[in-house]
């Protein structure tokens, strides 16, 4: 393995062209993200709600309650808590 300054060049070479790769494929899939937004806005659904419950349920069940109790106490304290 050819080395420059300490470097194993081929090695950082692969990293670097994984990177990259990744990096494209991460761009792929946030344009197909996207376009599913898009369908689902087009059927009527309301994408700030569907972004909400696609983070929410990516959370534990203490976390999300949590959560849940930290903006009813602040809705309750604006005077926005439903009644």
């Amino acid at each position: 393995m050819a080395q420059t300054g300490g470097v194993a060049r081929d090695q950082l070479k692969s990293i670097v062209e994984r990177i990259e790769r990744l990096e494209e494929e991460k761009a792929a899939l946030a344009g197909d993200i996207r376009e599913v937004y898009a369908e689902a806005k087009g059927n009527g659904f309301d994408v700030k709600a569907l972004r909400r419950v696609v983070r929410e349920r990516k959370l534990d069940r203490a976390e999300f309650q949590e959560q849940e109790a930290i903006i009813d106490l602040y809705r309750s304290a604006l005077g926005l808590a439903a009644e």
